[in-house]
């Protein structure tokens, strides 16, 4: 799967639906412009970013991310737990959209790490439409977006899974803005 899957993505403007380490996802290389928007008109979000994740730190930095606010936050990672840095570069804003923000992420899942250094970061969002619930099965994530996406990849049937849990460090303390998969307390 890694490979084949990398192949896809490593593709201009590509944007596919893969098995995440948490619940089946939009992805597209974070590094791709044309990619990202196609994604975000998929989702139909404007000013919501969606979720980076990338194999390791020096991935994310090699994007844009600055070093301190990657290293204040690595004793989540790996893991599901996605952490909203503040993004300064303008030349990102294509990715954080306007927000001066970014969740991104560190999984724990050694195929999706796998396809992730071949890649590079991955902008990713759930794959199911606004207010609807996530895409279980392939089959649904299809039923969403039948063939506005350019591959399907089958990881399963992920029920039970919940998305990742999401938060942001505000001065010393963790504010939870999306209780998922990862308990924590505030």
């Amino acid at each position: 799967m890694a490979e084949s899957v990398a192949e896809k993505l490593q593709q201009p403007g590509v944007v596919g639906v893969i098995a995440t380490d948490t619940v089946y996802g939009l992805a597209a290389r974070a590094s791709d412009e044309k990619a990202v928007q196609k994604l975000y008109q998929l989702k139909d979000r404007d000013h919501k970013p969606g979720t980076v994740i990338a194999a390791h730190l020096e991935q994310l930095e090699a994007l844009g991310l600055k070093h301190r606010y990657l290293t204040a936050v690595e004793q989540f990672w790996p893991g599901a737990v996605s952490v909203i840095i503040p993004i300064a570069d303008p030349r990102l804003r294509y990715l954080h959209q306007g927000t001066m923000s970014l969740a991104v992420r560190i999984p724990n899942d050694a195929q999706l790490v796998s396809v992730l250094e071949q890649t590079g970061p991955l902008l990713t969002s759930s794959a199911n439409l606004p207010g609807q619930p996530p895409a279980n099965t392939l089959e649904e994530a299809k039923a969403y977006f039948d063939d506005k996406v350019d591959f399907y990849e089958d990881g399963g049937d992920l029920s039970g899974r919940a998305p990742s849990t999401i938060i942001r460090v505000i001065d010393d303390a963790i504010e939870v803005v999306r209780q998922g998969s990862v308990k924590i307390d505030t």
